[in-house]
């Protein structure tokens, strides 16, 4: 039996390390987020500094590690059987929260996860011992540190509203003081702002840097006999104040003489503070449960007691960690940082929620968002008649955003917000972080940085009419996610500590291998997604300026648009000839992707035009009208893909044979049509479009017979109302199709032959 506690041993440790990749990965966003933003610095030097700092930071993390080991539960009150069940469930449980919140692209926090899972795992362990000692479930209360549940539930709350409202009233005022021209600004403004933000990120980095160290809590003569950490905590405004002259005395020298762009400075140290702070704060999230579990361990073997005996009251203690194994965690940390995709995709969705400049909006709004944003426009327009009108308009200026001149308007690739927000959110989010330190409030690093993001946008007018009901229910998501951490956690763990309680070793393993398959199947699914957000079937937004810069820009969409219309039409006439249910929904939400991927390119069309020379206007009316008719497309393609499906999925009779059989007809003369089209604009051989378009009648005149086909087999012997529905359905939609693509076709044959007049392509009919 005691090999058993060995090898759950052995099994933490793998744990740990998975759990800081995938820790990192949720993280990442918390330091990376300003600096990516603002593009201050070259992305490179951006993870050079990150990784200084998180391996600085896991040097200084050992003071923390005692949060799993007595930080939620009273160890006393459990033997170490019990103790290695709860450190068990609860890494398998983090792991698998973590990496699930990671797939989604949803910063979550790793310290509410720990906390909760092991609250969840040690009430679940209380109330076992309970039940088999026949006590009353009150009793759970001796076991529970209910007090730091409570605080870090405040924690959250408190981090939520103060953070989201301090970060927006401190952009708001800084803007309101630099403005977007803040570069041309005096030498003295630019210093006084670079003094105050550096002299708050160093104070930060003395509080949960040095602060957090082992040698931090002894005294030295030298600062009057206290400890550091008392000297840090107790001297807040000389440290602070000297920090700020210090600050802005070198701030000034080097902009004034070096010609430093004392922002950039601001954003690298900041970046720096943010990584040092995470890694020393947040390292016992990832690996101070399974240190635990070891010290447990090592206790246990030179008690010689019975597992089942042996009290784990030793947990309460202060026990260092070894500074190696720090080392290594740290290490495990920076290569996770470079080599994630996940953390990147983490990191997009706190970039797209917070940009100045228009991006493709992930999240749907609803009633709460909508009704936040009336609100906020109701509280607006009231302002508009407290404030003076002189005042309005100064501050309405200080706002405006330059113009940047650009050769082609590549919205995509400038900066999601600017240096000043980027140095305001780490700033603010550095003395948030510090006061809660002080003051030992528990709160979470992950929702400070988020949520003083969140604020600086707002403040800085990043969430417009155009964009404000998408970013705030986005926001929602986020903080819906982070309560729905604490909940999942708590229940997850607890029901993973029963099943290991009752099941031992079988348990385990069982357990083990079904949370290697799940991070196998997320692995896969996302990298899957990520090859697909790569594929060349996705469409590009055309940013010429001229006719001929437009055809051969959307030459690749179009091919790519034929090439899957080709796919979903065939897909859909196998799926209704099978009765294939789940081909059928698969192939209505590739309908809808190509929908949805049209529609973004139609949401940049103001840009487009706005990038057009003076002389090039007709590439806007070429441009408007191919849109027009590939939306034209995707709506017949996602109009028959849906009905297919609901015909199949609500059990209806099946197509006949014949009709079938005339369907597949029409496809296979659609394939070979659209086949030929796809290799034209592949091989952007236009003149080949003019054999395609001789095509068009006999597919017409195909149609169009097994229109009457039908009409006459209705009369005579049809009996199914629904089939004969559908069908018609099909074939009327599938003439639209065939007319849209021969438009679309037409409008580049007349562009490429100019012999041909403009005036007979028709209109598109339903952009």
């Amino acid at each position: 039996m005691d090999n058993i506690y060995f090898l759950m041993l052995i099994a933490l440790a793998i744990l740990a390390v998975a759990d800081l990749v995938v820790g990192v990965s949720n993280d990442a966003v918390n330091f990376l987020n300003s600096a990516i933003g603002s593009k201050a610095i070259s992305f490179k030097t951006i993870m050079i500094v990150a990784s200084f700092g998180i391996a600085a930071g896991a040097l200084f993390s050992s003071g923390m590690m005692e949060v799993a080991r007595k930080g939620i539960f009273n160890p006393g009150e459990f033997y170490f059987d019990e103790i290695m069940f709860i450190f068990m469930a609860v890494m398998i449980t983090d792991i698998l929260l973590l990496d699930f919140f990671n797939t989604l692209g949803m910063p979550t926090s790793t310290t509410v996860s720990i906390v909760f899972e092991l609250l969840g795992a040690a009430v679940a362990m209380s109330l076992i011992k309970i039940g088999a000692d026949n006590g009353s479930f009150t009793e759970v209360v001796n076991y529970i540190n209910n007090d730091k549940a409570i605080q870090i539930i405040f924690g959250i709350l408190l981090s939520v509203v103060v953070a989201f409202s301090i970060g927006a009233l401190v952009q708001w005022v800084s803007r309101l003081l630099l403005s977007y021209n803040f570069e041309k600004k005096p030498t003295w403004v630019g210093a006084l702002f670079g003094g105050f933000a550096l002299s708050s990120i160093t104070y930060f980095i003395l509080m949960k840097g040095i602060g957090g160290t082992s040698f931090a809590g002894e005294s030295y003569d030298i600062i009057g006999g206290i400890t550091i950490k008392e000297f840090l905590e107790t001297k807040v405004v000389v440290l602070v104040l000297l920090n700020f002259l210090i600050w802005s005395v070198l701030s000034f020298i080097l902009m004034k003489f070096a010609k430093t762009n004392i922002y950039k400075l601001i954003i690298g140290v900041g970046t720096f503070a943010l990584a040092l702070a995470f890694a020393g704060n947040d390292l016992v999230n990832f690996i101070g449960v399974p240190i635990a579990a070891w010290q447990s361990y090592e206790a246990w073997m030179a008690s010689g007691v019975a597992a089942s005996e042996f009290s784990m009251g030793i947990l309460a203690k202060k026990v260092p960690t070894p500074t190696l194994l720090l080392f290594i965690a740290g290490m495990v940390m920076v290569l996770t940082l470079w080599f994630s995709s996940k953390a990147k995709s983490v990191v997009k969705t706190s970039l797209d929620l917070s940009s100045q400049e228009d991006t493709k909006e992930r999240f749907q709004p609803n009633f709460l968002s909508r009704g936040l944003v009336r609100l906020a426009i109701t509280i607006s327009e009231s302002l508009t008649y407290i404030l003076p009108l002189s005042w309005q308009t100064k501050i309405d200026k200080q706002f405006e955003k330059p113009v940047i001149a650009l050769s082609k308007n590549k919205v995509h690739e400038l900066p999601a917000f600017d240096m000043v927000r980027a140095a305001v959110n780490l700033m603010v989010a550095g003395i948030l972080i510090s006061i809660a330190t002080s003051y030992k409030l528990p709160l979470s690093t992950t929702y400070v940085t988020f949520m003083v993001a969140m604020g600086t946008s707002l403040a800085d007018r990043a969430w417009g009419a155009e964009s404000a009901v998408y970013r705030v229910a986005g926001v929602l998501n986020v903080i819906g996610g982070w309560f729905g951490t604490a909940i999942i956690a708590f229940i997850a763990s607890g029901t993973i500590l029963a099943l290991i309680s009752f099941g031992k070793g079988s348990a385990i393993a069982v357990l083990l291998l079904l949370a290697i398959l799940l991070l196998a199947r997320n692995y896969i699914s996302h990298n899957k997604k990520a090859k697909e957000l790569r594929a060349e079937d996705s469409l590009n937004r055309a940013e010429s300026s001229s006719i001929q810069g437009v055809i051969i820009e959307s030459a690749e969409n179009i091919s790519n648009v034929l090439k899957r219309t080709n796919k979903i039409y065939t897909n859909t006439i196998n799926g209704l000839a099978k009765q294939d249910v789940n081909l059928l929904k698969k192939n209505k939400k590739q309908g809808e992707k190509l929908s949805n991927e049209i529609d973004d390119l139609r949401d940049h069309i103001f840009y487009f035009i706005k990038n057009l020379d003076e002389n090039s206007i007709g590439a806007s009316n070429f441009y408007i009208n191919a849109l027009g008719y590939l939306t034209d497309i995707a709506q017949s393609l996602e109009y028959i893909g849906k009905v297919s499906h609901k015909h199949v999925n609500n059990n209806h009779k099946k197509l006949k044979y014949n009709q079938i059989k005339e369907l597949k007809q029409i496809d296979l003369k659609l394939e070979e049509i659209l086949n030929q089209t796809q290799t034209a604009f592949t091989n952007q051989s236009f003149e080949q479009i003019g054999l395609v378009l001789n095509q068009k009648d006999e597919l017409f005149a195909m149609v169009s017979d097994k229109i009457q086909t039908q009409i006459a087999r209705t009369r005579t012997e049809e009996s199914s109302p629904k089939n004969t529905t559908l069908y018609f359905s099909l074939l009327l939609e599938t003439k639209d199709l065939i007319t849209s693509t021969m438009n679309l076709l037409q409008q580049y044959h007349n562009e490429h032959d100019s012999s041909i007049a403009p005036a007979t392509i028709e209109q598109p009919k339903k952009s």
